[in-house]
């Protein structure tokens, strides 16, 4: 299957405000799956429990804290979606 596609380098150009607003109301999946809880969310001392079903305080994190967006993400026309397990990427791009 070939698909076209742009790889968006988010550290180098990280997506502004409206950007990850635009990308939030298109997400299939929860709105707090778009943040990444790894070691660096740790070391913030974070809560996830903070970002569940809040799109704002996922922006907010996400123009904060760069490094935190779960990748990849992809975008097909007005719907996104968090590209993990990698077997969902076949059936949103198909």
């Amino acid at each position: 299957m070939k698909a076209e596609y742009e790889v968006v380098l988010y550290t180098k150009n990280p997506p502004d405000r409206a950007a990850l607003k635009g990308l939030v109301s298109a997400l299939e999946d929860p709105v707090e799956d778009l943040v990444r809880k790894d070691s660096k969310f740790k070391k913030l001392d974070l809560d996830p429990d903070d970002f569940v079903g809040k799109p704002e305080a996922v922006v907010e994190i996400l123009l904060k804290h760069k490094q935190l967006l779960q990748r990849p993400v992809l975008v097909k026309g007005r719907k996104a979606i968090i590209g993990r397990p990698k077997s969902r990427i076949g059936d949103f791009l198909g």
